[in-house]
């Protein structure tokens, strides 16, 4: 995608050949650079202190990791080591496990000398992959803008309410909620996107309106909680969310408040669609309320907010009176009854067993077994 015009991905292989950049979205949205990772701990710190953010980006930095550390120690020691402290950095995003896997199984029967190579080559392929199905899903959710472009007059606004970051900024390239969004905006289809700012990391607010601005899509910053007064009075035709975790049967884990927001659009009879990569699929996991782990973490993201004062400076300001006890649940999981549909790479399907096990007939054998 465009930043001033200049085309980025999320992450991508160094000028010098073999240490990995990745845009250091801590600092955004009022300083955009460039951090540089030599080293597994390097990508360990990236993941957990979410300087990269989206089960998919986090999927391909761990492969990243993964070949990072065996350039460090490519024995079968090392191996385990990366996988272990890769990891424990973020235990929601299936991607994760899925791409920490699919690095392990290229490099098992290797020799340690030639270990380090191919799984540059495998990272290459998964950070290549992970826009190809970005694509789809992008091609796939068009479909539904244009079914509503359809039904309304010419040139009348279609209003899109999404949740969280499901952007470019969350994958390598083109993001999953907000695919078809820059597909149908670069069509010419009049597009204004609601743009929850998802506390308490506020990713909507920093990463959401920023790169919708950058790429020029109309949008609106709005609190979390505006989301069912907007549906009530008619002004959301359309609901687009990520997922970081998707149960075989279709229940979706993804950023805490998604679970209302689809609430009050199952209210409302409002289409609710979750822009779902195939990588985010557990296939061991059946009831997601009660299965999936949901992150708790450090209380300061509630309780204190980071800002821009007028000369400049970035600051952290507590929120919350000294002393308060803080709950930090990071995600939530809305059951599959209340999504309308999933926005795969190989199609708009039902969010059932059945009909997600026939999409991805290949994965299902394999990773159930």
């Amino acid at each position: 995608m465009n930043v001033d015009g200049v085309a980025y991905r999320t992450i991508w292989v160094n000028e010098d050949g073999w240490s990995i950049d990745v845009i250091d979205q801590t600092r955004m949205p009022h300083l955009f650079e460039i951090l540089n990772l030599k080293t597994l701990q390097d990508c360990c710190v990236a993941i957990k202190d979410m300087v990269v953010r989206g089960a998919p980006l986090i999927g391909t930095t761990a492969a990243y990791g993964f070949y990072l550390a065996m350039r460090e120690d490519a024995s079968d020691a090392g191996m385990e080591n990366a996988y272990r402290k890769l990891y424990e950095t973020r235990p929601t995003a299936v991607n994760l496990r899925w791409a920490l896997d699919q690095m392990q199984l290229c490099l098992v029967s290797l020799p340690g000398a030639e270990r380090a190579a191919r799984a540059f080559r495998r990272a290459g392929e998964i950070a290549d992959e992970d826009v190809e199905i970005s694509k789809g899903i992008g091609r796939n959710g068009l479909t539904l803008i244009n079914d509503i472009a359809s039904k309304k007059k010419p040139g009348e606004v279609i209003n899109i309410l999404t949740h969280c970051n499901a952007g470019w900024l969350a994958t390598v390239d083109w993001g999953t909620a907000t695919a078809p969004i820059y597909m149908a905006h670069d069509e010419g289809i009049p597009i204004h996107v609601w743009v929850d700012e998802t506390r308490p990391r506020n990713q909507g607010a920093s990463l959401t309106a920023w790169e919708l601005g950058k790429h020029g899509v109309a949008h609106s910053l709005i609190v979390d909680n505006a989301g069912g007064h907007l549906m009530q009075h008619g002004m959301v035709d359309l609901c687009l969310v990520g997922t970081d975790r998707t149960s075989r049967t279709g229940d979706v884990c993804n950023k805490i408040g998604t679970y209302l927001k689809a609430l009050a659009a199952y209210d409302n009879n409002l289409p609710f669609y979750v822009c779902l990569p195939s990588t985010t699929i557990d296939w061991t996991m059946r009831e997601g309320v009660k299965q999936m782990p949901i992150e708790q973490r450090d209380g300061f993201e509630v309780s204190q907010v980071a800002g821009r004062l007028p000369n400049g400076d970035i600051v952290s300001v507590n929120i919350a009176p000294d002393g308060t006890e803080v709950a930090n649940y990071a995600f939530d999981v809305t059951p599959a009854r209340l999504i309308t549909g999933l926005i795969t790479e190989r199609g708009v399907i039902n969010a059932s067993e059945a009909a997600i096990a026939a999409a991805f007939p290949e994965r299902a054998v394999t990773e159930e077994s």
